[in-house]
């Protein structure tokens, strides 16, 4: 997320003021490719402090899918670890290696590099999908996304706390089914679960790595919230340092990220100043889409 600076470089909104934020997205998606299996992803205009995960995620997923050609292999996993935190007034390579192209299976390495750095790896599988043996979780029971208000309900009131939230880019609908972590924590309730609906803000290309990069997006979100939530604190009101240590996604059955798509989060353990939270995605119907584990470094400075 940023105005991305650097030699030559420009930012993915350079010089437009109506895109919506899902376009501006699928912008950071068309990567330049600049060597062979190399690949050159900007930020937006609006951005944190360092690189948001989810883009690094998302990207990683293009450059590795743009090497897996002339097959029906649509990515199954993807396991990241994040090295360094990303400069947001720079442009990110990302180089590619091809490990495996088998029968089956495609295996790649995607390295993120700024100034000769890597900020960020990734290992990506690619498979055929095919016939099996087939059983899973249940969907929880949760309002449907449609009887659900716009994240921008809640926070209002909250502004001046979330300014960081209020001001970033959010091409992801995003309907909470419980009260997100502010609104609990003013109410002194505590929920060890969290569960958002979501999906892309917008209709997105056909191509089934536009959908998975887009899931990984979305899946940087929220997935830390059911940590924090956990001991009553939030985002905005309390001293809280939070940053991706790593993150994993496995994608069990093709699926369209422009339908919506129940994100389901919890934490089962907190310790050495590291939390992990598990989430899955299931569609409308009850299917499971993907499962997330991402493990965060989770800091709290109580308020004297």
């Amino acid at each position: 997320m940023t105005d991305a600076g650097g030699a030559g470089a420009e930012t993915a909104t350079e010089g437009t003021t109506d895109k919506t934020d899902l376009q501006t997205l699928l912008e950071l998606l068309e990567l330049e490719e600049i060597g062979e299996d190399t690949f050159r992803g900007v930020h937006p205009r609006q951005v944190g402090s360092r690189t948001f995960g989810g883009q690094l995620v998302s990207q990683a997923l293009i450059a590795a899918g743009r090497t897996v050609t002339g097959t029906s292999r649509d990515v199954h996993a993807i396991n990241a670890h994040f090295i360094r935190g990303g400069d947001v007034k720079k442009p990110i390579e990302y180089q590619v290696s091809r490990h495996r192209d088998g029968r089956a299976f495609a295996n790649r390495q995607v390295t993120a590099l700024q100034d000769g750095n890597e900020i960020f790896v990734m290992l990506a599988a690619f498979q055929d999908f095919g016939k099996g043996l087939e059983h899973s979780v249940e969907l929880p029971e949760v309002p449907y996304p449609d009887t659900l208000p716009p994240l921008g309900d809640h926070f209002v009131g909250y502004e001046d706390r979330l300014q960081m939230f209020v001001d970033a880019l959010k091409p992801i609908d995003m309907r909470y089914a419980n009260d997100p972590a502010w609104i609990l924590q003013t109410t002194g309730e505590r929920l060890t679960h969290n569960r958002v609906w979501m999906k892309a803000d917008g209709e997105l290309p056909d191509d089934p790595i536009f959908h998975a990069a887009t899931m990984g997006y979305a899946s940087d979100t929220t997935v830390l919230d059911s940590i924090i939530t956990t001991h009553g604190l939030s985002w905005g009101f309390d001293r809280i340092v939070a940053a991706t240590v790593n993150h994993s996604i496995w994608f069990h059955r093709p699926f369209r990220f422009d339908d919506w798509a129940l994100y389901d989060t919890e934490s089962p353990v907190a310790a050495g100043s590291r939390g992990l939270a598990t989430g899955r995605f299931f569609s409308v119907d009850g299917l499971l889409l993907a499962t997330v584990v991402q493990e965060g470094l989770i800091r709290h400075f109580p308020r004297k």
